[in-house]
């Protein structure tokens, strides 16, 4: 998975737990660049995207890692879930 979302990618990929959470701020260390403010206000920019779609490159991110995500715009949070098959 090219591209500037590699490391969220990656940290999601090697994560044994099924559930993981983190603030903006981490995926903003994880990342190295400030997420854009439509990530902060717009549920949709962490939409889950229907697989026969072409997503956009940073919902890749969770989408390779066999991940859904779940923003808490108000305190800053995203729950990325292993996605069930």
């Amino acid at each position: 998975m090219p591209g500037t979302y590699t490391s969220l990618y990656h940290y999601l990929e090697h994560r044994y737990a099924n559930r993981v959470v983190l603030t903006f701020a981490q995926i903003e260390d994880l990342l190295g660049f400030t997420l854009p403010d439509s990530a902060r206000v717009d549920q949709k920019w962490w939409a889950n995207k229907d697989p026969n779609d072409t997503p956009h490159p940073h919902s890749r991110s969770w989408t390779l890692a066999s991940r859904t995500a779940t923003p808490n715009l108000q305190a800053q949070t995203v729950v990325f879930e292993r996605a069930q098959h």
